[in-house]
């Protein structure tokens, strides 16, 4: 990790040829032209732009749902990106908490790890992104992500006991994704060709039967438990989230999302809100009617994160 943020905060070395150029002479009359209404067609038209700096583009959208009276959702969504002659990394950090339903202060414990995980990392960011000079972290990003769920886990303990919540954060550094995962709430990646993914694994009754052959996709989908989870945040004193990295291909998504969404919402349905719509933002929101549309029966949460290089 430390060779990681060496490269991206080293001072390079100022090239040859430009060590050599001659200051600009002002006495010497720059002229400019004005761009053509065809040019300016091309470049507004022209497909497979390249952006500098890299960065995230971000949509958030949320909703009580339709059958609820409380919204025990809770999400964070925070973009940076550094750039400069030592070249550009864009920085996320999103995180999606469901409180449990049926369960007292679910708002409040959603609310509290979605804090305690949120701060707990950028606390150990802060050096990096604001010192001067830089600091990089002495952990590993998988070793920050597990100490911020242990401490979200300490928090919700304290501040809701007897509740729980989901939790689910990404932490993204240039091209790469870190996934801290506990619940039913879900990750999933779009990708340019079409395909869809779904990053995270259910920590849910109804998926581990499913995943031993006693229950079919559809069964799962329909039973009358498929709420009930193994594991969450607050629940127990032994937690073992999962964490894995995967790589962030340039021109696709990632979308986290609560079970109020990915419940009722389709994959192809969520893939076209993506397709259809002008812009990431109005894409998030159009799956947030497409859940309210389909009765809205839990709460609703959605963060879709772009990655332009």
């Amino acid at each position: 990790m430390k060779k990681f943020f060496a490269r991206l905060f080293s001072k390079p070395d100022r090239p040859e040829h430009l060590k050599q150029t001659k200051p600009f002479d002002q006495s010497q009359n720059a002229t400019t032209a004005p761009l053509s209404e065809a040019q300016i067609a091309s470049i507004v038209n022209q497909n497979g732009l390249h952006y500098e700096p890299h960065q995230l583009v971000v949509g958030c959208g949320q909703s009580i749902g339709r059958q609820r009276d409380l919204n025990e959702d809770s999400l964070l969504a925070f973009t940076s990106t550094i750039s400069g002659n030592f070249g550009s990394t864009p920085i996320g950090l999103f995180i999606v908490a469901d409180g449990m339903g049926g369960h007292q202060y679910g708002e409040v414990a959603s609310n509290a790890a979605m804090r305690a995980m949120g701060g707990y990392i950028m606390r150990k960011f802060h050096p990096m992104l604001f010192g001067h000079p830089a600091q990089s972290p002495d952990e590993s990003i998988q070793e920050i992500m597990l100490g911020g769920i242990n401490e979200a886990q300490r928090v919700v303990q304290r501040e809701a006991p007897g509740s729980g919540t989901t939790l689910t954060a990404a932490l993204v550094l240039g091209q790469q994704i870190t996934i801290a995962h506990v619940g039913d709430s879900r990750a999933y990646m779009f990708y340019q060709d079409g395909r869809s993914e779904v990053i995270t694994r259910d920590h849910s009754l109804v998926k581990r039967l499913e995943e031993l052959g006693q229950l079919t996709s559809e069964e799962a989908s329909v039973h009358p438990q498929r709420n009930v989870l193994y594991r969450a945040l607050g629940q127990g004193d032994l937690l073992e989230p999962d964490i894995i990295t995967i790589p962030f291909q340039p021109g696709s998504y990632l979308l986290l999302c609560s079970d109020g969404l990915w419940g009722v919402v389709p994959e192809e349905t969520l893939l076209r809100s993506i397709r259809e719509t002008p812009n990431i933002q109005r894409a998030c929101h159009a799956m947030v009617e497409a859940a309210n549309l389909a009765g809205g029966p839990d709460n609703i949460s959605a963060i879709l994160v772009q990655f332009l290089s």
